[in-house]
């Protein structure tokens, strides 16, 4: 058995690798959606249906938990999942398995409370707002899933979503550095004239922009702190694991990448981030059972 990570491309590459450090004797299965890529225009029918495909793909490869290491696919997809098909998945599946995503401990790292956490409607008067700056993909903006669960817990902030369409797949295509900076100087640009000044703290909520994140940090004003996805998933992960041991994720450290596209070494950029080539499989050649 196994964790399965998903995402519509290479950006899950930057969940996957925090993961791998903080359970480094799991096995992993990494499928990235290449075929599909990007998500983020896509309608949310389609976002379900091709998420829902690889959760299904990635148990049928061995894996026990699937984490959506995608914004858009966890903002869109993950909860109409887990109320529509997940039940009765399980039900005729014949073993434990489930769907994590990756918005909840994104939230609980922004507001320093805990999901469960709902703030109380009528307490003091607020004299200053914290604002949070978030850049994503344009169905993640669209959700509203970061305003929404945020204002749930905490009155004191205020939050702003930037769409960012077509970086996702600029970084997936390994496009150069000059471009990406243009491309993400003009929307660190774009938030700071919606909301009137910098954000006070900023999220990427889009795991492909953790691939370029020094990009972003040097287009933001210097100390402005950056909400990092990898490390506050990887510790929900690792956390969830420990209180539930019946999810069966093997012991023996093995890595598996597949693709839904066409099999190929990544481009440079990806293996500049990863630290080694990196080669995806054709998803058909995955096994019935990685550890078998």
């Amino acid at each position: 058995m196994a964790i399965g990570v998903f995402d519509s491309g290479v950006g899950g590459l930057s969940i996957h690798h925090a993961l791998v450090n903080r359970l480094p004797q799991a096995d992993f299965i990494y499928l990235a959606d290449q075929a599909n890529t990007p998500y983020g225009d896509k309608t949310g029918e389609q976002i379900v249906e091709l998420t829902r495909q690889g959760c299904e793909t990635l148990f049928d490869a061995g894996a026990s938990l699937v984490v959506l290491a995608c914004n858009t696919a966890s903002a869109v997809a993950l909860r109409r999942l887990q109320s529509t098909w997940l039940a009765q998945f399980r039900k005729t599946y014949g073993r434990p398995v489930n769907v994590l995503g990756i918005i909840v401990p994104t939230i609980e790292a922004a507001t320093g409370l805990p999901w469960e956490h709902e703030a109380e409607r009528r307490g003091p008067k607020i004299e200053k707002l914290d604002v949070i700056g978030i850049f994503a993909t344009r169905a993640t903006a669209n959700s509203r899933v970061y305003e929404i669960e945020i204002d749930k817990r905490r009155q004191d902030l205020a939050v702003f979503t930037e769409p960012c369409p077509g970086l996702a797949d600029m970084i997936e295509q390994g496009a150069g550095q000059e471009a990406l900076k243009a491309k993400i100087e003009a929307h660190v640009q774009a938030l700071r004239l919606r909301i009137g000044r910098f954000p006070d703290r900023a999220i990427l909520g889009c795991t492909h922009y953790e691939l370029v994140a020094e990009l972003f940090r040097a287009a933001l004003p210097e100390g402005t702190p950056i909400i990092h996805q990898p490390p506050s998933v990887a510790k929900a992960l690792g956390d969830y694991v420990t209180r539930h041991p019946d999810y069966d994720i093997g012991n023996s450290g093995r890595r598996a990448f597949f693709t839904t596209g066409a099999p190929k070494s990544q481009s440079t950029l990806i293996e500049a981030f990863w630290g080694a080539p990196l080669t995806f499989e054709a998803v058909s050649t995955a096994p019935r059972s990685l550890t078998a």
